[in-house]
């Protein structure tokens, strides 16, 4: 789903009966709404980072729920803080929600039916994370890499050197057919961006 102002990709990953619900960045009713017709049961939330256009519908969907919340270490401290996620100056009214429940580290991860990786991705922000589910043959790169594109990296806590080391080193060592959803605009598949990416070719 493209929600809130600037269209930032809310994924929900769902099996018969249960969800997860991946950079929430508003309008959650609509999330609420989706759920319930399908009568699905989301279980946690995953962010892979904390701006505050991936954050916008955190509390309503976890109050809603009574579900957690999972986020980076790096970043533990972003949800409750404007200025860290950047909603003072961009948006018309402050983002601020109540801290993780859990922080992200690398390696596997199983949640309800879910078993996917985490792995650390900074440049974009410094606890950028992308999810990796290799028997499914896809990633969530949240603001890391983009169709032809990456995440910006003029924000506190960007860094162009990292980001670029990041998707070099940790998402184009995946296989060529994974396809990556990212945060914000198409899918892609990882062999196409090594091929094609202008700002990080293979």
């Amino acid at each position: 789903m493209s929600l809130g102002d600037l269209g930032t990709n809310c994924y929900i990953l769902y099996d018969s009966k249960n969800a997860l619900i991946i950079d929430p960045g508003g309008e959650a009713e609509k999330i609420i709404d989706w759920l319930t017709k399908t009568n699905i049961e989301p279980q946690a939330i995953l962010l892979t980072h904390a701006h505050f256009d991936h954050i916008g519908g955190v509390d309503m969907l976890r109050l809603h729920y009574n579900i957690d919340v999972y986020l980076h270490s790096e970043e533990a401290d972003w949800l409750g803080d404007p200025n860290l996620n950047r909603s003072t100056g961009f948006m018309r009214k402050e983002v601020r929600t109540s801290p993780p429940e859990h922080l992200l580290e690398e390696g596997p991860m199983r949640l309800s039916s879910f078993e996917f990786d985490v792995i650390h991705t900074p440049g974009h922000s410094p606890g950028s994370v992308t999810f990796v589910f290799r028997d499914q043959g896809f990633v969530i790169s949240g603001d890391v890499l983009f169709q032809r594109g990456i995440g910006r990296t003029d924000l506190p806590g960007g860094d162009l050197k990292q980001l670029v080391h990041s998707i070099r080193n940790r998402l184009y060592l995946l296989d060529d057919t994974f396809i990556a959803y990212p945060g914000h605009g198409p899918a892609t598949k990882i062999g196409v961006e090594k091929q094609l990416n202008p700002f990080v070719p293979a």
